[in-house]
């Protein structure tokens, strides 16, 4: 393994892809008025109640309603309860492979179906509600994150991380320890992310990982390592090296963050590198234009990302450098120096 590269023994690029269950099966009319349960047939099925908060299930002439369902076995013998979470936090799909309840509920929670009508949108807090539901995942399975939320929920992850500033209590919260900690040396941190889509010029770093470190002059640095054969050779000889700084704002649009990576030129005031990283040199283009990614808080251990490309020019007119950026921290992730 060449010099500076990661031991990410936790990559959820190396976990086998779960094909995920319906989230909502609906009952549908029939001219008969009857309803029936299209897909899976009802012996495949277990229903459990949303844990949608403040939503209402409509009903339908028929006396039935549209229901949230999973697939599923028997329950176990002896069982009374109605709640699949009561016995197992997974369900078992045809194929033998697990559906966890609580990433689902964070996909329903992120989209939910036409049935799930909020009663009072403003009687919660959207963001305080995603951030408990994320904490409820395990540490080693936040991974998933990655690949069960696609470009849309990544972007409706960073419109609800938006509420979180209306809470007083909320917003003091974070899911990282690198800028709160203040008691001597702070380990870095390391991340697997994954953007909701950008152009040609940077598609190779789609699917990248992040660490973040303290430089020897108290300032905390970051930088982004691609996987890609392209993004291997980018990260030898032009590393994106990135500043983490305490800006409160979205420059372009004026919405909250917590913190910002500023990209500037690439030659950043770093006077040592971790062990086994390359020295930064002039970052290649659109990251020496000027490149900021505003991050938001979401839960335990996940941040989300907006980037733009503000442009060094007077008179440029920032614009998105890519679609929003999900961050999922690896507790198991190690820097492997050689």
């Amino acid at each position: 393994m060449r010099a500076g590269s990661y031991n990410y023994t936790n990559n959820y690029c190396n976990y086998p892809k779960t094909p995920l269950p319906t989230l909502a099966t609906r009952c549908c009319f029939q001219s008969n008025s009857q309803c029936r349960i299209r897909s899976p047939p009802p012996a495949a099925l277990r229903l459990h109640r949303s844990t949608f908060p403040g939503a209402r299930v409509s009903s339908t002439n028929c006396g039935c309603c549209e229901i949230r369902a999973v697939y599923g076995g028997e329950r176990p013998q002896g069982s009374g309860t109605a709640s699949a979470w009561d016995e197992k936090p997974f369900e078992v799909l045809p194929n033998g492979e697990k559906a966890y309840l609580d990433e689902m509920d964070i996909i329903t929670f992120l989209h939910p179906p036409k049935d799930l009508i909020p009663l009072d949108p403003t009687s919660y807090n959207a963001a305080a509600y995603l951030w408990k539901k994320i904490g409820d995942v395990p540490e080693e399975r936040r991974h998933r994150l990655l690949q069960s939320l696609n470009p849309r929920l990544i972007s409706r992850a960073w419109e609800i991380a938006g509420t979180r500033y209306d809470d007083p209590k909320l917003v003091k919260k974070s899911a990282s320890n690198l800028l709160s900690n203040k008691d001597g040396e702070i380990p870095s941190e390391f991340y697997n992310c994954r953007t909701s889509g950008g152009p040609l010029p940077i598609a190779w770093i789609n699917i990248f990982k992040k660490t973040i470190f303290c430089g020897s002059n108290g300032k905390t640095y970051g930088r982004f390592i691609g996987g890609s054969i392209v993004a291997q050779f980018a990260n030898r000889f032009s590393p994106l090296y990135f500043e983490v700084t305490q800006l409160k704002e979205v420059m372009s649009t004026e919405q909250p963050c917590d913190f910002a990576y500023e990209f500037g030129d690439g030659l950043l005031d770093l006077h040592e590198c971790p062990a086994g990283f390359p020295r930064p040199v002039k970052h290649p283009y659109p990251f020496s234009d000027q490149v900021v990614i505003y991050i938001r808080h979401i839960g335990p251990g996940v941040l989300v990302g907006q980037a733009w490309q503000e442009g060094k020019k007077l008179d440029q007119v920032p614009r998105k450098l890519c679609g929003e950026i999900l961050m999922v921290k690896d507790y198991a992730a190690t820097i492997e120096i050689i």
